[in-house]
C-alpha cells in the first residue's frame, strides 16, 4: 500500500471515527471500556510524587523512529469484539503507523498466546493518522474479559516527533528497536510510564452494557496511587460495579488530566473544551462523574494574584458541562470538591470558594445526582485537611487507601 492510499485511508477511518463515536446503530451493542485523555503535547502538570514506585518521570521519549511501543489497558467491561481509538488530535504533524496490534495482555509485557490481533485501519493493516485527527480501527475478533488486561502495540517506522500522549501511565509501557508488534514478549525492551497516541479502547458487549467517563483532574487520573495496581477510584468504582450483580454491564472510564482546570487551558485544555471529545462522542455513555475545580480554584486564588476566580465563573464552567451532557442525554455526578490545606498553593480566599462550590454541588436540582467525596476524605477535626490515614503525602491526592474510600462512597444504586 502506497503512503497515498495510506494518508486517504487515515483520513477516511478518521471522518468514520466521528460518527462511530457518536453514533452506536447496528445490531452491536458498542461500549467504551477503557480511556485516558490526551494532554497537550508539552504538559505543564505537576511532577509525579517521588513515592510511587518506579522512575518519577514518565520516561516518554522526545519521539519514536523504528521503535514499537506496546501500552497496557485495565478494561472496564468485556465484549466479544474490539475496536482500538488512536488519536492524533494534539500533534501538528501526521503520523505513520506501519502496524498495530491488539492482545490479551500478560505480565511483564507479554501477551497470551493465541489471542493477538492485527489491527485494520480502512482495511488496511499500515496508515497515517492526519494531524489532528483521531481513527478508530475496525472490529476484530477477540473474547476481553471484564476487568482483565488489553495490550495494544504500534510500530512506527520514521521519526514521529513529540507524541500526543498522556503522561500519567499508571500501567508500564515497554519499547523495543524494530518491528516487535506481534511478538509474544518485548525483547530487550524499556520502560516508560505514560501512553502515547492510544486514547480508547470499545467492545462489543451486551445489550444492557453501557459507560460512565470519570472526568477530572489529577486526583481522578490516579496520580499517587501504586502503578500497576489498578488503585486509581475510577477503576475501583468499576470493580465494585462488576461484583454487583444488578450494575456488573456497567463500565467506568477515567478521563482525568493531572493539571487539568474547568475554565482554562494549562495540563490539558480545559474541562470545557474537551467536553465534546473525551465524553459526549465516546459510545454507550449514560453517565459523567464531574470531579474538577481544585486546579481552578488553587491556581487563580493565590495570594496577590490577578483576576481572582469567584465561585460564580465555577458554577457557571459546571452549568455549561450539566447542560452539554443533558442535550445529549447523558446524566451528571456532582463529586464535592476535596480538601487540599498543606499544599503551597492553598489559600483562605481558595478555601472559601471551595466550601461555596461544595454548596452548590450539594443543593438538590443542580446535578442529577451527588456523590460527597469531601465528606468521605476530611479530617473531623480539621475539615480543610484530608485525613492523615488517606493522604498520599502531599495533602492533595489521597493514597491507595482514599482511591477506595472514594469508590466506596458511590451509591450504586444511582447506576442500576
Amino acid at each position: 500500500m502506497n503512503a497515498r492510499r495510506a494518508g486517504t485511508v487515515a483520513i477516511v477511518a478518521a471522518c468514520a471515527a466521528s460518527f462511530a463515536l457518536a453514533q452506536n446503530s447496528g445490531a452491536e451493542n458498542w461500549v467504551t471500556t477503557w480511556t485516558t485523555a490526551q494532554q497537550l503535547v508539552a504538559p505543564t502538570g505537576p511532577p509525579r510524587p517521588a513515592r510511587q514506585k518506579g522512575p518519577e518521570a514518565s520516561n516518554l521519549p522526545a519521539s519514536f523512529a523504528d521503535q514499537t511501543v506496546r501500552m497496557v489497558a485495565h478494561v472496564s467491561v468485556g465484549g466479544r469484539r474490539v475496536r482500538v481509538e488512536l488519536s492524533n488530535m494534539l500533534n501538528a504533524q501526521p503520523l505513520e503507523i506501519a502496524t498495530a496490534h491488539v492482545a490479551i495482555a500478560k505480565t511483564g509485557g507479554e501477551i497470551a498466546d493465541g489471542t493477538d490481533r492485527v489491527l485494520k485501519f480502512g482495511g488496511s493493516a499500515s496508515f497515517t493518522i492526519p494531524a489532528g485527527a483521531i481513527t478508530v480501527s475496525d472490529p476484530v475478533d477477540l473474547e476481553v474479559a471484564p476487568m482483565s488486561d488489553l495490550a495494544v502495540s504500534l510500530y512506527l517506522p520514521r521519526d514521529t516527533g513529540a507524541a500526543a500522549n498522556h503522561t500519567v501511565g499508571l500501567h508500564t509501557a515497554y519499547i523495543s528497536k524494530g518491528n516487535a508488534a506481534a511478538s509474544r514478549s518485548m525483547p530487550e525492551s524499556t520502560a516508560m510510564f505514560a501512553y502515547a497516541w492510544l486514547a480508547g479502547i470499545d467492545v462489543a458487549a451486551p445489550r444492557d452494557a453501557y459507560t460512565v467517563v470519570a472526568l477530572g483532574d489529577s486526583i481522578t487520573d490516579g496520580f499517587a496511587t501504586t502503578r500497576d495496581a489498578n488503585k486509581a477510584w475510577p477503576t475501583l468504582l468499576a470493580k465494585r460495579l462488576k461484583e454487583n450483580k444488578s450494575t456488573a454491564h456497567v463500565a467506568v472510564v477515567n478521563q482525568g488530566i493531572s493539571g487539568n482546570q474547568v475554565l482554562r487551558d494549562g495540563a490539558g485544555i480545559s474541562a470545557l473544551a474537551r467536553l465534546d471529545r473525551d465524553v459526549l462522542t465516546r459510545p454507550g455513555v449514560k453517565w459523567v462523574i464531574l470531579l474538577e475545580g481544585i486546579n481552578d480554584i488553587n491556581i487563580r486564588t493565590r495570594p496577590n494574584g490577578t483576576n481572582p476566580l469567584t465561585v460564580d465563573e465555577l458554577i457557571w464552567g459546571y452549568r455549561q458541562i450539566i447542560e452539554r451532557c443533558h442535550a445529549q442525554g447523558i446524566k451528571v455526578i456532582g463529586a464535592t470538591l476535596t480538601p487540599s490545606e498543606g499544599v503551597p498553593t492553598y489559600s483562605e480566599l481558595g478555601e472559601q470558594v471551595r466550601l461555596a462550590a461544595n454548596s452548590w454541588i450539594r443543593a438538590k436540582g443542580n446535578f442529577d445526582a451527588v456523590v460527597d467525596l469531601e465528606a468521605a476524605l476530611r479530617d473531623p477535626q480539621h475539615p480543610a485537611k484530608l485525613k492523615a490515614e488517606v493522604d498520599s503525602g502531599d495533602h492533595i491526592h489521597p493514597n491507595d487507601i482514599g482511591n477506595q474510600v472514594m469508590a466506596d462512597a458511590f451509591d450504586l444504586g444511582v447506576f442500576k
